[in-house]
């Protein structure tokens, strides 16, 4: 479950500062099994995992003691299991690809949910009034 935590906010991380991610130091880690491909539904689905438990990290209105709990919420609710939301953040942090290929779509599902917003209405300008005095040429 922290994990789990520590994933969204890399996620963050990976999105607002690729250029340290590349500079620190790589954690020794334990030889694990290389996991599964990932499909561009998964990085569509990680992207949007990872901008709702950012939302969730943020929201000074969620109690502390309520985060983890819904943030792994945000994460499952995108169709994606918990455990390959990790299995991806991990990967990102050390496959520049798939690193560059999540940052990408983070920016896509992003931006794409500001467009659905409402656009502010446009306010109709007057048309243009006949100019008073005769234009060259003419009389």
């Amino acid at each position: 479950m922290t994990y789990l935590t520590r994933a969204a906010l890399t996620a963050g991380f990976l999105f607002a500062a690729p250029a340290l991610a590349q500079t620190a130091a790589p954690a020794p880690q334990a030889e694990a099994a290389t996991p599964a491909p990932i499909t561009d539904a998964e990085v569509t689905m990680f992207a949007k995992a990872a901008l709702a438990s950012d939302a969730v990290s943020k929201d000074a209105t969620v109690p502390a003691a309520e985060k983890a709990a819904r943030m792994t919420a945000a994460v499952t609710a995108t169709g994606l299991e918990t455990a390959r939301f990790n299995e991806i953040a991990k990967l990102a942090q050390t496959d520049a690809a798939v690193r560059e290929k999540v940052q990408a779509e983070i920016i896509a599902v992003r931006d794409g949910q500001q467009a659905t917003a409402p656009a502010p209405t446009p306010t109709a300008s007057p048309a243009p009034m006949p100019s008073a005095s005769p234009t060259p040429g003419q009389q």
